[in-house]
């Protein structure tokens, strides 16, 4: 049987000032608001874990900044 372990991380706002907030004041939100230098951020946050071997599962976003998911495969 495969076991896993989990951690969560968190990463604030002031690292993402556009990626969280991409929606106007008028609750449109699009893609294309969102520099390209500010998706680069959460990539490398994505490929450093990944590095490290961690398998992402789920992102949250909020006013805060970003909670990220990730598991493990322990090793037998």
């Amino acid at each position: 049987m495969k076991r896993f372990e989990y951690q969560i991380t968190k990463h604030p706002a002031e690292a993402f000032k556009e990626l969280v907030y991409f929606c106007s004041e008028s609750a449109e939100c699009t893609l294309e608001q969102v520099p390209t230098d500010q998706t680069k951020i959460l990539q490398d946050i994505l490929n450093e874990r990944g590095r490290q071997g961690w398998e992402l599962i789920q992102v949250s976003f909020g006013k805060d900044g970003i909670m990220a998911f990730w598991k493990q495969k322990l090793q037998e």
